[in-house]
């Protein structure tokens, strides 16, 4: 679908904005450039987790919404740093131990404690661009190694040296005092041991390209800065590469606020224009902390989708990127929901709406209609209430539910049954607490088992969720919410639920009924 000019440029969803910054910027600029370049950064020194593939997916969302404003090429970057030194050992690697011998070596050098590539390196970027494959985004990956040791950020590199005073001057009152005696914004990489050395540089040759310093064992070392022989601070190589590749927008996590203003300072005085910048706020684990590669705590890319769509995790990414977010399983339900609702709102929505609408920004092409005639929620209350983990039996509710429903005419659906089971045995199975009821509890129950009994089977699940209703208020409760939750915790063992009207309709007047008589008795 084509949207008129003044559509696209009066939205405010978040990817527009943003790209409004980013074409104000170009306009804006002396000098006219092929394409607009897009980066995101990733360190692989752990394995890929959501994280990382939310800053690709959402600066894919700034860069679609970008091409809808103007007609510039555009350029996705997903940029490794594999040629830092591997400072600390993963703790959710097999074979740790053995990589403690590989500390301080390029992570294009570092063993994989997987067995299955090269290096360390070569095996998380593997998993990244397979995932991003899969995807199918479109990118360009770059890696740190190859590109020091092309020469492809010669130029930047000889910048810094002959900028080295007013770098300096930027960045030591950031630090420590004991951090400043040593540090230089230039890493050499030893020749003798392969090691990203951390030690300070005695002196500079600008004319020459060159630094000098001093070995472990103390031999000094004379060391151009050209072709992969050194590797720059990572807060002075953000600033070299905004610089050499013409990065024009980036976006990161709040936490790193300050290294990004210090990095934009460096890029001016090395001679660049520091790209539009978006800092977003961290996702957060069960337990409210900041996720982590090298902790392992949050969800890996993989894990999400063993229980729901790509889509609903692009759904996920899309919602308030300036809003932390906790992410760890108990989102992936209703995320698979609302990417649905937002699915079926979109055909009847008005041009702009469709535009603020995450699936909109999630789709490359038009977004395709939803075939979820059931909410995942009611699946997984569908699961808990049979207590089957079979997809047959399922699909005979489903069949009840709506008749003569094809399941390969369905593949949302036909997924997500799979996706509903797959969640229950892991998270609902082992955590289920029924309890019983207490005599008020009793009485309203056994009403409801005999109205449900005189309604019948040919009540929609309106009629079913107003008897719900009534007798729940018949038999005083003050809070209608404190009968459902008491339905909930009695007959499926959970806390909360679904809408019991849809449910009783999918799951059966009788085995509703059947529920009722079974747990009351035990």
């Amino acid at each position: 679908m084509n949207f008129d000019h003044k559509t696209l440029s009066s939205n405010n969803s978040w990817p527009f904005v943003e790209a409004k910054r980013v074409l104000k910027r170009i306009e804006n600029s002396f000098t006219k450039k092929e394409f607009v370049a897009f980066q995101t950064g990733y360190g692989p020194s752990g394995l890929p987790h959501i994280g990382t593939f939310g800053e690709v997916v959402r600066t894919t969302m700034v860069k679609r919404a970008f091409e809808q404003l103007c007609d510039i090429p555009t350029k996705l970057i997903c940029f490794s740093d594999d040629l830092d030194g591997l400072r600390k050992v993963p703790s959710n690697v097999p074979k740790s131990e053995e990589l403690v011998e590989d500390l301080d070596l390029p992570l294009t050098v570092v063993r994989d404690p997987f067995g299955e590539a090269k290096s360390f390196a070569d095996h998380n970027n593997r998993k990244l661009r397979e995932f991003l494959d899969q995807y199918s985004f479109d990118y360009q990956f770059v890696s740190a190694t190859n590109t020091y040791k092309k020469g492809t950020f010669d130029d930047g590199l000889i910048r810094v040296l002959q900028n080295y005073e007013k770098i300096m001057e930027l960045i030591l009152p950031t630090l420590r005092k004991e951090r400043q005696q040593t540090y230089s914004p230039f890493l050499p990489i030893s020749p003798k041991s392969g090691k990203v050395l951390q030690v300070p540089v005695q002196s500079i040759n600008k004319s020459a390209g060159t630094i000098v310093y001093r070995e472990p064992d103390g031999e000094k070392v004379e060391i151009s800065v050209k072709t992969g022989r050194v590797k720059l601070q990572w807060k002075p190589d953000w600033a070299m590469r905004w610089l050499v590749l013409g990065i024009d927008y980036e976006m990161f996590g709040k936490d790193l606020i300050p290294s990004a203003e210090l990095a934009s300072k460096i890029c001016r005085v090395i001679g660049g224009n520091p790209p539009e910048l978006l800092n977003y706020e961290l996702f957060l684990d069960e337990r409210g902390q900041k996720i982590s590669k090298s902790k392992g705590n949050g969800l890996s890319i993989e894990e999400w989708l063993r229980y729901a769509s790509q889509e609903s995790l692009s759904y996920f990414m899309f919602q308030k990127p300036k809003t932390a977010k906790r992410l760890f399983f108990d989102v992936i339900p209703k995320m698979m929901d609302e990417y649905h609702q937002s699915l079926n709102s979109y055909e009847n929505q008005t041009h702009d709406q469709k535009l603020q609408n995450p699936v909109w920004h999630i789709h490359p092409g038009p977004p395709p209609r939803s075939d979820m005639l059931i909410s995942f929620s009611m699946l997984l209350n569908l699961v808990v209430a049979s207590g089957s983990e079979d997809e047959t039996t399922l699909w005979g509710f489903i069949d009840r539910y709506a008749p003569n429903i094809e399941k390969d005419n369905h593949p949302s659906l036909k997924e997500a049954v799979t996706y509903a089971i797959r969640y229950y045995k892991d998270f609902v199975k082992p955590k289920k607490k029924f309890r019983s009821a207490n005599e008020k509890e009793r009485k309203a129950l056994l009403d409801l088992h005999s109205r449900l009994e005189k309604i019948g089977n040919s009540a929609g699940k309106e009629e079913l969720q107003s008897l719900v209703y009534s007798v729940g208020k018949e038999h005083n409760f003050e809070q209608l919410k404190d009968w459902f939750t008491s339905i909930y915790e009695i007959l499926l063992g959970t806390s909360t639920g679904p809408r019991l009207g849809g449910f009783i309709s999918l799951y059966g007047v009788e085995e509703t009924r059947d529920l009722i008589s079974a747990k009351l008795a035990q």
